[in-house]
């Protein structure tokens, strides 16, 4: 199998992105014409989220004893982590200021997803509910249907700074199993999983700023991991907490 020849273009700026805002009208105003049927659009997550609604007014928060201690432990606003322990299905690690969760969704994130930046002051944004039921939302309301892969910035262990990955995905083999296979000298591949969601959530990130306002990125020349389907989507790149090598379970 060859290799796929890409292409990577940021979209225009989006108008700020309110709850309740049509979200795919708004990106297809961006690109009028119907996607190629090799494309994947990269959607931020933010704007995901902000259109259905997941901000947060940090002045109706009422904060727990819990969140209270915690905040005092890491020198945090307790508002804020009273948020993030509402997405929190355990706190895997607190120190160094930092909250590491299982969000109810299975992500291990840094405050659970929950984010300050690019949202009006005093509001938080979270994570959506059900990011891979956001892609095919998304997906089935866009003009060619593409391939739709919404991300977010994640840090990663033993590594300094953050890369994106895709937490929602439609249309798209989220993980190539190569298991099985044989490479080239007929060997057979033991624990080969690409990661081709990440693979493309990061592409995308190289095309734009996390403050110019061009929240969707088009990539094309991905036609061998399109699918009609929606699929299983980025929960396929999960690792369960039975998995986990390092104690975070």
């Amino acid at each position: 199998m060859s290799g796929a020849d890409l292409t990577v273009r940021a979209l225009p700026p989006l108008p700020e992105v309110r709850p309740g805002d049509d979200l795919a009208a708004l990106l297809t105003a961006a690109h009028p014409a119907p996607f190629p049927d090799d494309a994947v659009l990269v959607v931020s997550h933010k704007v995901v989220s902000k259109a259905e609604g997941a901000v947060v007014r940090l002045a109706d928060v009422v904060p727990s004893p819990r969140a209270r201690e915690l905040a005092r432990e890491l020198d945090k606003d307790p508002a804020v982590v009273e948020v993030v322990l509402g997405q929190t299905r355990e706190v895997v690690r607190a120190r160094r200021g930092v909250l590491i969760c299982r969000t109810h969704h299975g992500f291990v994130a840094a405050h659970a997803g929950v984010d300050g930046s690019n949202v009006a002051a005093g509001s938080v944004v979270t994570l959506p509910v059900d990011p891979d039921a956001s892609a095919r939302r998304l997906r089935d309301a866009l003009p060619g249907r593409p391939a739709v892969v919404i991300a977010d910035s994640f840090g990663r262990p033993w590594r300094h700074g953050q890369a994106e990955v895709a937490i929602g995905c439609a249309g798209l083999v989220a993980l190539d199993d190569r298991r099985g296979q044989a490479d080239r000298e007929g060997r057979e591949l033991l624990a080969t999983q690409i990661a081709i969601a990440d693979h493309v959530a990061g592409a995308a990130d190289l095309a734009r700023l996390k403050d110019d306002g061009r929240p969707a990125v088009l990539v094309t020349g991905l036609a061998r991991w399109r699918t009609d389907e929606h699929g299983p989507g980025a929960a396929t790149l999960r690792r369960a907490a039975d998995e986990d090598l390092f104690g975070a379970a």
